[in-house]
């Protein structure tokens, strides 16, 4: 039986990202017709492509809480619109492109952006327009300051690796190797584990690069069994930890691993090789102390047939946010509200409710304060461990 999401058809993943993005702006373009007093909400995911896992649930998170927010009335009179472009995964040409389409048909003024590449590339344009970012998926620290108005409610890559190294050295893994991606989201962590393991005590024994899904990875992992290490670190994402731990315990390594992504596509890839892999990631977990969280988790399980993933808790987070501060532009009268004008009242604010349960600060830097989980994958399943608070 089919069933209907957000009034389009399941087809299947493939058949619904591939119109996502378009369905979300048809539909949202005719409602702003509808309504003279409209605040649309921008947003840049991966629809289409080999990452478009992560715009599917970014994009459902996003959605609910928008849709939330104007059944209760929208915002002081204001109804809540969201338009999606497509950067196909980190495409640079294709954020600017799509951000591009955001300014010129809906005159957005907040955009949820993710993925490092993409984020940079859209940042100059968000500077000279006014408009403010919040990225809920993208881990690259040089998005730090990128833009005027960016602030980050997902822990950044950095956070994530000396959490990790972290973890590994307190349990006696003090010779560290590591296998990185070559980008600059892997940089990004080279450049802060490698002063934390020899500041802590920590040795580094081996550091092998890879370009993004690459087809064989053979001598890197080669060189680094032949380095000896304790423990061997994965700096890298979706859905390359899969085939790194796979060919791992191929070449007869059981060296613990731990790493800084976890997907269904990582699972996929790696199968019985991920048992015992451990790894850092946001966490959003519906406890029954927090109210918000659970009703949350059981809207989007109602909407979309699954639990959700912590990128979708981020973007849901971050429309609320978007919302609130809105309200109190409104609220004080501001004759222009664009992303400055927002930014302000979250600096002067910095702490806010969050559907993760409590309140996050946003630091000076723009980026969050938050816990991050610590898991390890048992019989094929993720199973958390403990919360770490990132170095």
């Amino acid at each position: 039986m089919k069933k209907l999401v957000h009034g389009t058809l399941a087809l299947g993943t493939a058949a619904f990202l591939a119109c996502a993005a378009i369905t979300v702006q048809a539909a949202d373009a005719a409602a702003t017709n509808a309504a003279d007093d409209t605040f649309t909400i921008g947003a840049l995911f991966a629809m289409t492509g080999k990452a478009d896992w992560y715009g599917k649930v970014m994009g459902q998170g996003a959605r609910l809480a928008v849709d939330e927010i104007n059944a209760k009335g929208g915002v002081a009179g204001t109804r809540l619109a969201l338009a999606i472009e497509d950067h196909k995964g980190g495409v640079a040409k294709d954020a600017v492109s799509g951000m591009n389409r955001l300014i010129n048909m809906h005159d957005v003024k907040a955009v949820l952006t993710s993925f490092t590449p993409s984020t940079l590339a859209i940042a100059p344009i968000a500077d000279q327009k006014n408009i403010i970012l919040f990225n809920g998926g993208g881990v690259g620290q040089s998005m730090i300051g990128a833009a005027r108005d960016i602030f980050h409610n997902r822990s950044l890559s950095s956070d994530l690796g000396v959490s990790a190294v972290a973890w590994a050295i307190d349990n006696g893994h003090d010779r560290v190797a590591q296998l990185v991606w070559k980008t600059d989201a892997g940089d990004d962590v080279v450049k802060v584990v490698n002063p934390y393991v020899e500041k802590h005590g920590g040795e580094l024994a081996a550091i092998e690069t890879m370009d993004p899904g690459a087809a064989s990875i053979d001598t890197q992992v080669a060189k680094i069994r032949a380095s000896k290490p304790d423990v061997i670190g994965l700096w890298m994402f979706s859905p390359d930890p899969g085939t790194a731990m796979k060919r791992i315990r191929e070449f007869g390594m059981d060296t613990p691993v731990i790493g800084i992504e976890y997907t269904p596509d990582v699972q996929n890839i790696g199968g019985k090789y991920m048992e015992g892999y451990h790894f850092m990631a946001d966490y959003f977990q519906a406890t029954d102390d927090n109210p918000w969280g659970q009703a949350f988790a059981k809207a989007y399980q109602a909407a979309y047939g699954e639990a959700p993933e912590f990128y979708a808790a981020n973007y849901y987070d971050a429309v609320y946010l978007i919302a609130d501060l809105l309200r109190q532009a409104k609220e004080a009268g501001e004759p222009v509200i664009d992303g400055d004008v927002l930014a302000g009242y979250l600096r002067a604010n910095p702490a806010v409710d969050t559907v993760y349960g409590g309140k996050m600060v946003f630091q000076d830097n723009g980026v969050a304060s938050k816990p991050v989980a610590l898991f390890e994958v048992k019989d094929g399943k993720p199973i958390f461990q403990k919360y770490v608070t990132a170095q």
